[in-house]
């Protein structure tokens, strides 16, 4: 509860959404990256599909990072680089997705939407404070 103390502690922008709405978006965003990658192996092969599945490491592994760098850490600069690299590595993973499935990329957009929508966030918040 420290770290949402923290959180609350803080400037916040203009646009902004409670806090409650996180919880859901979020688990509808998983399910739709989870369905994503099975769209990409619907026809059950790895070859040639490298380049989209290091893509789709990197986005995750910065989406692991974001929430204890920001809230743990409380690193509100280091997060809104980790952010950055977050939209730009979803980005490269609907386009190299594309190329293999275009259900699989279509079913990240949502994810790049409001992860654009939290890199704002997070570019206002480090501005603010």
């Amino acid at each position: 509860m420290q770290n949402i103390e923290w959180y609350h502690s803080l400037k916040q922008p203009a646009i902004h959404v409670p806090d409650w709405i996180f919880a859901p978006v979020w688990t509808v965003l998983y399910f739709l990256i989870a369905l994503s990658l099975i769209f990409l192996f619907k026809d059950g092969k790895i070859k040639g599909k490298e380049k989209a599945l290091t893509y789709f490491g990197i986005q995750l592994l910065l989406n692991l990072l974001w929430t204890p760098t920001f809230f743990g850490f409380q690193n509100i600069t280091f997060a809104l680089i980790i952010c950055a690299l977050l939209v730009i590595f979803i980005f490269k993973t609907i386009t190299s997705f594309y190329t293999h499935s275009k259900t699989a990329a279509f079913l990240l957009v949502p994810y790049l939407l409001w992860t654009t929508f939290a890199l704002y966030l997070n570019f206002e918040i480090w501005r603010l404070n």
